[in-house]
């Protein structure tokens, strides 16, 4: 990409609507993905068009719908999966509106790559608009997202840069590594050629799962015991791991901003992948100065509750009306490791909860005039689990989101973590009172 290009900051669609036809890798049904230039501002919207009403949504990880072997979009009974091939190439082209229409439930798989995409993306053309591009995501130090057994470290860096490694026990995979420099020439040839792949072994399992209907030899790499499908030849030596830079650039699309960072993905996954996006979204909200979007001192005046039982420090990121990310910092002078196990300190995990609804109770007082008049009373808990202890040491970051909100009744999603973990989550229900 030239130098003008970097520094353009207008949005971009498509200059003309262009379409393929194919069949889904995973339903196996025959699907015509059409690309449409959309107007400023509109994002990239997912229709499915043989749906009554012809629902659509935006493609960001607040329609993640599911993360097994494909990332799925949708909202109520409208679904879309398989997403990543497509938008990878959308991403280096620095597409920002575009309206993506499906005669089925996913775009079609094509050769099981991104090149076609590419090519259509090229073919089409791209629209400069006047509007200008959304803020970008600026990595200004760096952090670890661990998910399962995929682990990611996102640091700074001058462009966007992804670095994958992967580890298969087969002879014809072994353990793959790759860095790209994500921009249209090098991901064009370097990345978007590369297929998904696949073991034999794993044949039977996703059909019973009504998985990989639609793949098929010339759309997948299939691994057999005892090396690759009778001929099967590879387009590159490392091509597993570039099909899995091309997953990691497309299921990060949906944080919905343009990135500047390095994300070094170990053993990457679709859930891992959006675990990184989420987090990636979430610094979109944060203050452009970095400074936290409220001190001690601004939370103390919003909430009630003090020493020893105010367990929130800072909140980092506020999205009116829909989420807040909150901190707290666990050291060994808390008073409950006074009590609680002072031999082996662990954090009890009632404590763990209501922090969460600390953060959530700030989330849902912002929505009412004259906050320091009310008082949030929490109705109902479900769904509580528990992942692993909280120690002294660590930092806690509690995300609450906004599920539903009624008259002065909030239902919310609570998610506490450390170094990127799950500890804790539940589902929250609450209520706003006078004082």
């Amino acid at each position: 990409m030239s130098e003008s290009d970097t520094t353009d900051r207008r949005q971009r669609t498509l200059n003309t609507e262009v379409s393929l036809d194919g069949t889904g890798l995973h339903t196996g049904r025959p699907v015509r993905a059409t690309l449409k230039p959309a107007d400023v501002g509109t994002g990239i919207v997912f229709r499915r068009m043989d749906m009554d009403g012809e629902p659509g949504f935006e493609a960001t990880v607040d329609n993640v719908a599911g993360t097994s072997w494909e990332t799925v979009l949708g909202q109520g009974d409208a679904r879309v999966g398989t997403i990543e091939h497509l938008l990878a190439p959308l991403t280096v082209f620095g597409i920002d509106n575009l309206e993506i229409q499906l005669e089925g439930p996913e775009p079609p798989a094509l050769d099981g790559s991104g090149r076609d995409w590419c090519a259509l993306i090229q073919a089409a053309g791209i629209q400069k608009q006047e509007g200008s591009r959304s803020r970008s995501i600026v990595i200004r130090k760096p952090f670890v997202v661990r998910e399962g057994e995929s682990t990611y470290t996102v640091a700074p860096h001058d462009g966007y840069r992804v670095t994958a490694v992967i580890e298969f026990d087969h002879p014809a995979i072994g353990r793959q590594s790759v860095t790209v420099e994500v921009e249209p020439d090098t991901f064009c040839s370097e990345i978007a050629p590369a297929r998904t792949f696949g073991l034999e072994s794993w044949r039977d399992m996703l059909h019973a799962k009504g998985l990989a209907l639609g793949a098929t030899y010339e759309n997948t790499i299939v691994a057999t015991d005892e090396g690759l499908a009778e001929g099967t030849e590879l387009r590159f030596p490392d091509e597993f791991v570039r099909h899995k830079v091309l997953d990691l650039v497309g299921d990060l699309a949906l944080a919905g901003a343009r990135i500047r960072g390095h994300i070094i993905a170990e053993r990457p996954s679709h859930r891992g992948n959006v675990a990184v996006a989420r987090r990636l979204r979430n610094l979109l909200f944060r203050p452009a100065d970095g400074r936290p979007a409220l001190d001690i001192n601004k939370i103390l005046e919003y909430i009630p509750h003090r020493y020893p039982f105010l367990l929130i420090d800072r909140v980092l990121e506020f999205e009116s009306g829909k989420r807040i990310l909150g901190l707290k910092n666990v050291t060994i002078n808390e008073p409950f490791f006074q009590g609680h196990f002072p031999d082996h300190p662990i954090m009890p995990g009632v404590l763990i909860v209501e922090a969460m609804a600390q953060a959530g109770g700030l989330l849902l007082m912002n929505e009412f005039d004259d906050p320091h008049s009310k008082v949030v009373y929490f109705m109902s808990l479900d769904d509580v689990k528990f992942r692993r202890p909280v120690m002294p040491g660590d930092q806690l970051l509690f995300e609450l989101r906004m599920l539903q909100l009624k008259g002065r009744t909030c239902r919310m999603q609570g998610e506490t973590r450390v170094d990127g973990e799950v500890v804790a989550e539940a589902t929250m229900l609450a209520r706003v009172m006078d004082k």
